[in-house]
């Protein structure tokens, strides 16, 4: 049997079929989404995403509800327990992420305090 594989973050049904949209519209070949983090905003952070036409040495990659997601290796510890959401409303559609490890959100909700998960996290699940 052995150990279940271990994953940073999981996606729901609605962000599966955006990311499957995204890599079937893409003008050239990706293999997925890549999702990190990056400093700035009034909150401190903001989550960030592209396409990835590779997975790079370090990424995590989360292969679930066919498709694939990659996190940037910087980007582990803030997003450990993480769910990848994607919402549409009259004014927007987005991808959302319901991150344990955030502490806070700016009013606008572009921006977001996240402190990062213990390494012993990583170390407890098999990592």
């Amino acid at each position: 049997m052995g150990i279940p594989q271990f994953k940073v973050m999981s996606v729901t049904d609605a962000a599966a079929e955006r990311v499957r949209s995204i890599v079937e519209s893409s003008d050239k070949p990706i293999v997925g989404v890549r999702v990190g983090v990056k400093n700035g905003g009034c909150a401190g952070m903001s989550y960030t995403l592209e396409m990835a036409e590779a997975v790079r040495p370090g990424d995590e990659v989360v292969q679930e509800k066919g498709v694939t997601v990659l996190v940037d290796p910087k980007a582990v510890l803030f997003l450990l327990g993480t769910v990848m959401d994607f919402k549409s409303t009259k004014m927007a559609a987005q991808f959302v992420f319901e991150n344990p490890n955030q502490t806070s959100a700016c009013g606008c909700g572009e921006s977001v305090a996240l402190t990062p998960a213990k390494p012993e996290s990583l170390a407890a699940l098999g990592h």
